[in-house]
C-alpha cells in the first residue's frame, strides 16, 4: 500500500506514520485493531478503518469491509468478533468460548455471537466514493448491499426490545462503549460470578488502570454466558441487561441513509432506507433528555432513562434532521464537555464525581468518538469547533504513535499504541479537508 493518497497529493507526515500503521496491523484480509492487545478483527473497528483506508487504498477498504462479512450469520447479524482461531488463547472471550459452531445453522467462521454498533454501510457508501469506477467495476456495492440489507434486518426485526422502534444492545460490549458510565445501573443486578475462570490476557499489554476492573469483567462474562447457553436468541432469557443506547442507534439511522444511496447503485428501491432512517431519528427523541440536554441510554429492563452526560448522547449530531440538535451543541460547548478547553472530547461529563480522565470509557477521549462529533459539528455548520478538534486529534494521534485513547486535558497516550482506527480516522481528518464524511 503506498503512502500517496488516492488524489495524488504528496503525502504528509501524518499520512505517511499511518499509513505505516494499517500496513503493520494488516493480516492479508483485515486490519486489526492493534497487535497483541486485539488479535482479531472487530466489527465497528473495520468499518472506521474503511472510511481512512478509501483515501490510501480503496480496494484494500472494500476488502475490509468484504471480509468482516464473512461471519455474519444465517440471521443477519454481524458478529461483534471474527476469530483468527490460531490466536484463540490470546484474547478472553475467545472462539471457544462462544463455540460458534454449535449455533444452527452455524456461521460461516468461528465468530462472538454478540454484535456492535451499524456503522457498516455508512462507511461502505463512503468506501465507494472514494473510487467510483473501480467500486462499479467490481460490483462491490451490489455484492454488500444484500449482506448490509439482512444486517438491519436483524436489528429491526430481532432487536427492538422496547418496542420503540429503537434496537437494543444486550451487553455493554454491543455498545462499543464497553464501560462506560451509563452502564452502571444496569449492570449493577447481574452476578459478578461466571463460570468462566477470567485469564485477561488483555493485562498483560495493558496496565489495570487502564482497563475494566475484575468485577466488571465477572459481569461481562456472566451476561456472555447468558446469552451464549441460550444459543445466542434475542426472544429468551433478556432479562438482566437490555438498554437502548444513543449512539447505536445513530449510526443506524446513518446508515439507512447510505443504504439508500446504496440501493439506486445496486438498482434497488431508496424509498424504504430513507423511510427507516426518519423513523430511527424519530424514535431517537424519546432518548432526549431535557435536564442535561444530550440523549441519554434506556434502561429497557426496568423502563427508565439513564440519566448520565456522556459522548454517545452527542453524537446523534450526525443526523442532519435532529429536532434537539441546537440544545445538544449547547451542552457539547458547555462545561460538561468542552468547557474548560479540552484538546479532544472527553467520554464522559467531567463535572461527574466519578469522572476518570485516564480510566479507558470512563472520562478519557477516544479518537472513533471525536471523529464522530466532529462529522457532527460540521454537519450543523460549527466549523470553527469541527476544526479545532480535528487539528488537536490529528496532532496527538502523530505525537503519541496512534494511541487508542488519550486523557482529554492532557493529551497522555493510554492503551494500547499503533492503533488502528486512530491511525485510520486521523487520515481521514487529514484528507477530507473540513468536508462532512457522510451520506446526506
Amino acid at each position: 500500500m503506498s503512502a500517496a493518497t488516492s488524489s495524488g497529493r504528496t503525502p504528509s507526515d501524518l499520512t505517511s506514520a499511518a499509513v505505516r500503521v494499517l500496513e503493520r496491523n494488516w493480516t492479508g484480509s483485515h486490519t486489526l485493531p492493534a497487535t497483541g492487545l486485539y488479535p482479531h478483527q472487530w466489527s465497528w473497528d473495520s468499518a472506521f478503518i474503511a472510511v481512512g483506508l478509501r483515501h490510501v487504498a480503496p480496494a484494500r477498504a472494500q476488502q475490509e469491509l468484504e471480509s468482516l462479512t464473512r461471519g455474519q450469520w444465517a440471521d443477519g447479524r454481524i458478529p461483534q468478533i471474527v476469530y483468527d482461531v490460531r490466536r484463540d488463547d490470546d484474547y478472553a472471550p475467545g472462539a471457544s468460548f462462544w463455540a460458534s459452531p454449535r449455533i444452527d445453522p452455524p456461521p460461516p467462521v468461528p465468530t462472538a455471537g454478540l454484535v456492535q454498533p451499524p456503522n457498516h454501510a455508512w462507511a461502505a457508501w463512503l468506501v465507494h466514493q472514494a473510487d467510483t469506477a473501480a467500486s462499479v467495476a467490481r460490483g462491490f456495492l451490489p455484492r454488500l448491499y444484500p449482506r448490509l440489507v439482512a444486517w438491519h434486518e436483524y436489528l429491526r426485526t430481532r432487536r427492538d426490545h422496547g418496542g420503540r422502534g429503537l434496537a437494543s444492545v444486550i451487553h455493554p460490549w454491543e455498545s462499543g462503549m464497553d464501560n462506560l458510565p451509563l452502564w452502571d445501573g444496569a449492570l449493577a443486578p447481574v452476578p459478578g460470578t461466571p463460570t468462566t475462570v477470567l485469564g485477561r490476557p488483555d493485562l498483560q499489554h495493558a496496565d489495570l488502570t487502564e482497563r475494566p476492573s475484575q468485577k466488571e469483567y465477572g459481569k461481562y462474562f456472566w451476561l456472555a454466558e447468558h446469552y451464549r447457553d441460550r444459543g445466542c436468541d434475542d426472544t429468551d432469557g433478556l432479562d438482566r441487561f437490555v438498554a437502548e443506547d444513543p449512539t447505536f442507534n445513530t449510526l443506524w439511522a446513518a446508515s439507512e441513509e447510505a443504504l439508500a444511496r446504496i440501493a439506486e447503485v445496486a438498482g434497488a428501491d431508496p424509498e424504504p432506507h430513507l423511510a427507516r432512517a426518519a423513523a430511527i431519528t424519530a424514535a431517537l427523541e424519546s432518548l432526549y433528555d431535557d435536564r442535561l440536554g444530550l440523549y441519554v441510554a434506556h434502561d429497557v429492563v426496568r423502563d427508565e432513562p439513564i440519566r448520565k452526560a456522556t459522548v454517545s448522547g452527542l453524537t446523534p449530531l450526525l443526523l442532519a434532521d435532529l429536532p434537539h440538535a441546537e440544545q445538544v451543541l449547547a451542552t457539547l460547548d458547555g462545561p460538561r464537555f468542552l468547557g474548560d478547553d479540552p484538546l479532544m472530547v472527553p467520554s464522559y461529563d467531567v463535572t461527574a464525581d466519578d469522572f476518570r480522565p485516564s480510566q479507558y470509557w470512563r472520562g478519557p477521549a477516544w479518537f472513533n468518538m471525536t471523529w464522530l462529533v466532529v462529522q457532527g459539528l460540521r454537519r450543523h455548520g460549527r466549523t470553527g469547533t469541527a476544526d479545532a478538534l480535528s487539528a488537536h486529534t490529528r496532532r496527538l494521534a502523530v505525537e503519541h504513535g496512534f494511541p487508542e485513547y488519550v486523557h482529554p486535558f492532557t493529551g497522555a497516550p493510554h492503551g494500547a499504541r499503533s492503533f488502528s482506527w486512530t491511525a485510520a480516522l486521523a487520515l481521514d481528518l487529514e484528507a477530507s479537508d473540513g468536508g462532512v464524511a457522510g451520506p446526506a
